[in-house]
């Protein structure tokens, strides 16, 4: 694909006779178009394709029967030298397409010919500090705004004409370990965003602007002990929410570094007026550092879009020993049981169980493994869905050994990197099943000494990863919320790092390192397509409506955190090329 004006540096290019392009003269995004994307078919204007996260759509032109004639019609490369993981999902508004790249770039594209429009490159200074490659999932729309987070910790507001900033604001110090990776989400005019950091001992928060203006409008941090603030005409409200007693679940003045990073995004259910969003793991690793819960690490938090008050937690991994996280999405669903309808919400942990939780006030439903192998805990409590540890299978206390410099070490299964991490699951209301990429990993861990400094990583552990089988590690499950159980699986030789999707057409896609867009029967889990696009698919699949046509783009380049942290696993995965591109398909007229 040819590039117009491509620029160095921060600046923008944009092609004057671009702009009679159709979709550039559009309305802009509203209130009402995002609160409707999961029920129309002309455009993405979510992260998730609308706000609950389910990643479903109506469309059924391509479907089981169809999905074999599948073509693409266009690719577009981000070009240059900035490769690395893609991990975006695209964003498609009156014939335009916005989509992030690596190293916080963004791309306006005319969706029917794949040229560009424009290209935004954030100038980011010397010394970020990204954990896991120097990703970013996506952008947020709002009114003629397109707006984004960088790796240096800010938040950029673009005009959708024209890629010009719009606004700008600082969020974190990049230097003391913040960084943003995930697509912000809009709610009421406020675009909220997380923080990146965890391994940096950073404290995690959730934070809303407004949108139009970048000002702030209230701050939540995620660590038990500080407090949280809203503002009014540009003034801090002095009475802030509560965000607990410091010190309680936390030993000393650990939680002032306690982390907890946001580093994934949110959703929101408007049936419940709630955000729902997921928090990482604890600072240090090291867990006998941190006697206690360590609230409100590696927890799902709904909050007031509002006030960023708490409104509930489910914590999945309390004393958090392994980095399991508890960030993954909490996608909010309808779960008919006993002839009843319960609001509810599912999450796929990266500790290896999945939840079904009732997302009015966060109590417990059901919990079960979505994994073949889990050794550091027994299984859940069925009352409360805590873990049952297996406290053999916790890392050993550096301080017991003989020369305290290193703790016993346990294989503990799944890996840091989890039975699932930030790879989307989807949900069909077709067939009330989840669709999740996960995979079989297991590690080597162990505990060492550490203390805080600013802006330095702060594990206080050490680890290797390993596959559990030598056939596979990805496994695309189709897993029931009702039961618990398994439906169907695919396995896969590498790893599975993108997102998944579903379709009225009874189709799941989603994509595979070796570089596959991959379909597959809703129901039966039979696969019916699969192209392969020349790099490792870790992005997120997407479909629309354009001239009665319906579209599918996913974004390519392989990358994340894999290569990077993936110990034996990357090692078997190292010859994987790498890129950065969007392909788009459809049926042929």
């Amino acid at each position: 694909m040819k590039k117009f004006g491509r620029s160095k540096g921060f600046a923008v290019s944009a092609l004057v006779a671009a702009m009679s392009v159709a979709g550039l003269a559009n309305a802009g995004v509203t209130d009402k178009d995002i609160m409707n994307d999961a029920a129309t078919v002309d455009d993405v204007v979510t992260n998730g394709m609308g706000l609950q996260g389910q990643r479903y759509s109506s469309l059924d032109k391509v479907n089981v029967d169809t999905v074999k004639d599948l073509r693409p019609v266009w690719a577009f490369s981000f070009g240059g030298e900035k490769q690395r993981g893609q991990e975006s999902q695209p964003m498609v508004k009156d014939g335009v397409m916005y989509v992030t790249a690596s190293y916080s770039r963004v791309f306006a594209i005319d969706t029917k010919t794949g040229e560009e429009l424009w290209e935004y490159n954030a100038r980011l200074p010397d010394g970020i500090m990204p954990c896991c490659d120097v990703i970013n999932r996506g952008v947020a729309l709002y009114d003629d705004l397109v707006i984004f987070g960088t790796l240096d910790a800010k938040l950029v507001a673009l005009d959708a004409k024209s890629g010009k900033v719009v606004w700008k604001k600082t969020v974190e110090d990049y230097q003391a370990g913040y960084s943003i990776t995930a697509a912000p989400i809009i709610v009421k005019g406020k675009v909220i965003t997380g923080v990146s950091g965890g391994e940096f001992g950073i404290v995690g928060k959730v934070e809303a602007y407004d949108a139009k203006t970048g000002d702030i409008v209230w701050t939540r941090p995620t660590v038990e002990g500080h407090m949280g603030y809203m503002w009014k005409n540009g003034k801090k409200v002095e009475n802030g929410i509560s965000g607990g007693a410091a010190g309680k679940t936390w030993p000393g003045d650990l939680w002032k570094s306690g982390g907890a990073a946001t580093w994934l995004g949110g959703t929101y259910d408007a049936e419940t007026d709630l955000m729902f969003f997921g928090t990482g793991n604890p600072a240090p690793w090291n867990s006998h550092l941190r006697p206690g819960d360590n609230l409100f690490s590696s927890s799902r938090v709904a909050i007031d879009p509002d006030t960023g008050k708490i409104a509930w937690h489910f914590q999945t991994t309390p004393h958090d020993g392994w980095d399991y996280d508890g960030v993954n999405e909490l996608v909010s669903f309808d779960l008919n049981e006993g002839g009843k309808t319960i609001k509810a919400a599912a999450t796929a942990d990266r500790n290896g169980f999945m939840y079904v939780l009732n997302r009015e006030n966060g109590s417990f439903i059901r919990g079960f493994p979505f994994v073949d192998k889990i050794t550091w805990a027994k299984g859940l409590d069925p009352k409360t869905g805590r873990p049952i540890y297996d406290d053999s299978n916790r890392p050993g206390n550096p301080a017991d050994s003989k020369d305290g410099k290193k703790g016993q070490t346990v294989v503990a299964a799944p890996s840091f990197l989890g039975g699932k991490n930030w790879m989307p699951i989807a949900y069909s209301k077709d067939t009330e099943l989840f669709y999740v990429p996960s995979n079989e990993w297991q590690m080597d861990i162990w505990n060492e000494p550490t203390a805080y400094k600013k802006g330095a990583a702060y594990l206080g552990a050490g680890f290797t990863i390993h596959p559990t089988n030598d056939e596979y590690i990805g496994v695309l499950r189709a897993m029931d919320p009702k039961t618990g159980k398994e439906v169907w699986s695919y396995k896969n030789y590498a790893p599975l790092w993108g997102g998944a999707m579903t379709t009225a057409g009874n189709l799941v896609f989603i994509g595979t390192p070796e570089g596959y867009l991959k379909g597959f029967n809703a129901k039966t889990g039979e696969q019916v397509y699969q192209f392969n696009t020349g790099s490792g698919i870790v992005g997120s699949p997407i479909t629309w409506e354009q001239d009665g046509e319906q579209y599918i783009s996913v974004v390519s380049g392989w990358g994340g955190a894999v290569p990077l942290w993936g110990g034996e696993v990357a090692k078997r995965v190292k010859h994987l090329n790498q890129g950065g591109a969007v392909w788009t398909f459809k049926l042929p007229k």
